[in-house]
């Protein structure tokens, strides 16, 4: 059995509809600046310091680790990788498995439906589980998933990793 593994799926916070840019270079909204700030904080105050933070290159996911490393987030370094753009769940479990093997924490920060979609494919399903009520609603802008896997990057794949928490801050 592999070192218990965190993984933190992060979708995006809200951006801002108010440009003629292309989806790519959408900015954040004043309540996504507001909210990727309160992401930091959660991160911050749960202990999660990523070894390792996967990010979309979109302006709106750069824009977000941005201000939540203003309200407190940390991570050991940050990669911007292109292909988590507008990625499928096989594209994004693809992004996981390249991820450095020493890394014991992975923060994956992109988009709808992708981030969603691979927390329902990567987490063990509980009915009784109030995390997953939660997660089952709705997966909003700036939601945040912690899943625990002992698995290494390598071999992430379907219902290997434990839905732990589910939270979308909001400053």
């Amino acid at each position: 059995m592999a070192d218990p593994r965190t993984l933190v799926l992060l979708r995006h916070a809200k951006s801002s509809w108010d440009s003629n840019e292309p989806d790519r270079e959408r900015p954040l909204a004043p309540r996504g600046r507001r909210d990727a700030k309160a992401v930091g904080q959660y991160l911050a105050d749960q202990g999660l310091r990523p070894d390792v933070v996967l990010c979309s290159t979109a302006l709106r996911t750069r824009q977000t680790w941005d201000r939540a490393v203003k309200g407190g987030a940390e991570a050991g370094e940050v990669r911007y990788l292109d292909e988590i753009y507008d990625a499928s769940v096989t594209e994004l479990v693809g992004v996981l498995r390249d991820a450095p093997a020493q890394a014991s924490s992975v923060l994956l920060l992109g988009h709808a439906p992708g981030i969603p979609r691979l927390m329902d494919y990567l987490a063990i399903r509980r009915s009784d589980s109030p995390v997953w009520e939660r997660a089952e609603q709705n997966f909003p802008t700036s939601g945040v998933a912690v899943l625990a896997l002992d698995a290494p990057w390598s071999d992430v794949g379907e219902a290997v990793a434990e839905l732990t928490d589910f939270e979308a801050p909001r400053g």
